[in-house]
């Protein structure tokens, strides 16, 4: 089983979640975004002291910005160095489910949690798709 890591860019916060073995998926602490270099860094650290093998990321295939969304991601994803199999993920909807999951366990802070719970959700969505090809 392939270690794998799930990250959702946004423009403040990475939400960030991993899978290291079976179907268990947990999130973890948020990058908070100060500059792409920074963020990107900080990323690339995260995915080398896990030792991650693929690498989903979170694309909004529909939406009012998703292209440009789409476009400042794929950048964004190009300032890494991870050199290993990364793969995006359809993301529709991930932040408003995630929300829905934290509702009553935590206030709406910015400190990151609903960016690595919907992180969570697009890699459970990825995981579940894989199973079923």
């Amino acid at each position: 089983m392939k270690k794998i890591a799930c990250i959702d860019v946004g423009l403040k916060r990475i939400g960030v979640a991993l899978c290291m073995h079976g179907d268990i998926v947990s999130p973890q602490e948020a990058i908070l975004r100060k500059n792409r270099e920074q963020a990107s860094s900080e990323v690339d650290a995260f995915l080398k002291e896990w030792d991650i093998e693929l690498l989903v990321v979170g694309l909004p295939k529909s939406g009012g910005s998703c292209e440009e969304m789409q476009r400042r991601i794929s950048h964004f994803v190009g300032l890494l160095s991870f050199d290993k199999e990364i793969v995006y993920q359809d993301e529709y909807g991930s932040s408003v489910e995630a929300k829905e999951m934290m509702q009553g366990i935590t206030r709406q802070k910015r400190d990151g949690k609903i960016d690595s719970m919907a992180a969570k959700v697009i890699l459970e969505r990825y995981l579940l798709a894989q199973k079923e090809d």
